[in-house]
């Protein structure tokens, strides 16, 4: 059932308050006042889109204005956010007429042409047309039994903790130069900065403060984590837990290092990472690749927004001119046939009239859009037709990269 009578509007900045009970109603959560604060100073009210009944906000999608790196180049992307119903609503078709509306509007506004989001149910999105184009690894490492191999004895141990706030500008540093060529991760102002290094009492949840060490290379910083730790005991002894709450590096020595530092930590039995990428070196560092405990799961969804645009925005890891015949219900302007030519320097996608080499929805496109699930996968799986024999090895390989895509933060 659809209920149209509900107005939808855009938000403003006294909508806070009312929008962050809807969504702790929705996620389960109790309202926490530092938490909060932290919100308000990253919440956009004019991409806010707000379904009300009466006065009462009964749904609301959202977005943050922030870059995604992608194969070869960083873009403008929409970052979709905040989205609920209140349970008094559902089964109406608001989130149907919001997730719509939302992607009407980005397209009008013509800046960004891919839009990324985490998905709280993964049910939910494919049927707005994202594609699931990066996966993760959660990392359980049983730090007694996985060993990793012995250091380089040239390479002198460079590590310093630090305080978070007060070695922030060297973390972004860091960051932005190791983003650069990470498809997946997001650009982060200070207002991002800010937002992901307060440590309040709730994200710490019973565990120590938010800690920081860094590896100083020749160059000066090449790499960090962040982490906490939580005391534990039984009869066998002491059995803390490390979290992992990202892991940047620069180099190998700092990459290295600084596993074996969170895998060494005194009185400590298990590391855990919930954000790692499906291709992590540390895989092939530890002698006993069980002993991480890795469970693969979701991660980023994309939306492309406006196909030739997006498609003409990103590098290919091979020479590629394919036509390729798009379908997409919501945004129509996409859908039609589309001749990509590019490499590793250049790209650029038209509309074409020649026959179509492959053909598929718009959200296999965009799970194959950061170089993740390849389109050879996607033809196995029934998701893209290839139409000219030979055209999907092609395009596969054009679409790869030699990074896998990963998230490394929920937004």
């Amino acid at each position: 059932m659809t209920d149209d009578s509900l107005p939808i509007r855009a938000g403003v900045p006294e909508d806070f308050d009312p929008v962050f009970e809807l969504l702790l109603a929705a996620f389960h959560q109790n309202p926490d006042p530092d938490f909060l604060v932290l919100e308000r100073d990253v919440f956009e009210p004019a991409r806010s889109l707000l379904a009300t009944d009466g006065d009462r906000i009964v749904g609301h999608a959202g977005a943050y204005t922030r870059e995604l790196t992608v194969p070869g180049t960083v873009l403008p992307a929409a970052h979709v956010t905040m989205v609920a119903v209140a349970p008094t609503h559902r089964r109406r078709g608001l989130l149907t007429r919001l997730m719509r509306r939302q992607l009407r509007e980005v397209r009008d506004a013509g800046a960004e042409p891919v839009a990324v989001l985490w998905a709280s149910e993964a049910g939910i999105y494919p049927r707005f047309g994202y594609g699931m184009a990066a996966q993760r690894l959660e990392l359980d490492i049983d730090r007694r039994q996985a060993r990793l191999a012995e250091p380089d004895r040239r390479d002198p141990v460079a590590l310093r903790a630090g305080d978070p706030d007060q070695v922030r500008p060297e973390l972004a540093k860091v960051y932005e130069q190791v983003r650069q060529g990470r498809p997946g991760w997001s650009g982060r102002d200070d207002r991002w900065w800010r937002y992901l290094l307060a440590d309040t009492p709730a994200r710490q949840s019973g565990q120590t403060a938010l800690r920081a060490v860094l590896h100083d290379g020749p160059g000066g910083p090449d790499g960090y984590a962040l982490w906490r730790s939580a005391s534990d005991w039984d009869a066998r002894g002491p059995k803390a837990r490390v979290q992992v709450i990202e892991l940047v590096a620069a180099s190998v020595p700092a990459y290295t290092a600084l596993w074996r530092f969170l895998t060494g930590i005194d009185l400590t039995r298990s590391v855990v990472a919930r954000y790692a990428a499906p291709d992590e070196p540390l895989i092939h560092l530890v002698d006993d690749v069980r002993q991480l405990g890795a469970v693969l799961a979701d991660g980023l969804w994309v939306r492309l927004i406006d196909v030739a645009a997006a498609l003409s925005a990103r590098r290919y890891a091979a020479p590629v001119d394919v036509v390729i015949d798009v379908t997409d219900p919501l945004l129509p302007e996409n859908t039609g046939s589309w001749r990509l030519t590019g490499d590793r320097e250049r790209a650029r996608c038209v509309p074409s009239t020649d026959p179509a080499d492959l053909a598929c929805d718009v959200r296999d496109l965009a799970a194959a859009y950061l170089g993740g699930p390849s389109l050879r996968v996607l033809a196995d799986a029934g998701r893209v037709r290839e139409l000219r024999h030979g055209a999907v090895v092609e395009a596969s390989t054009a679409f790869g990269w030699d990074r896998a895509p990963a998230g490394i933060e929920v937004f």
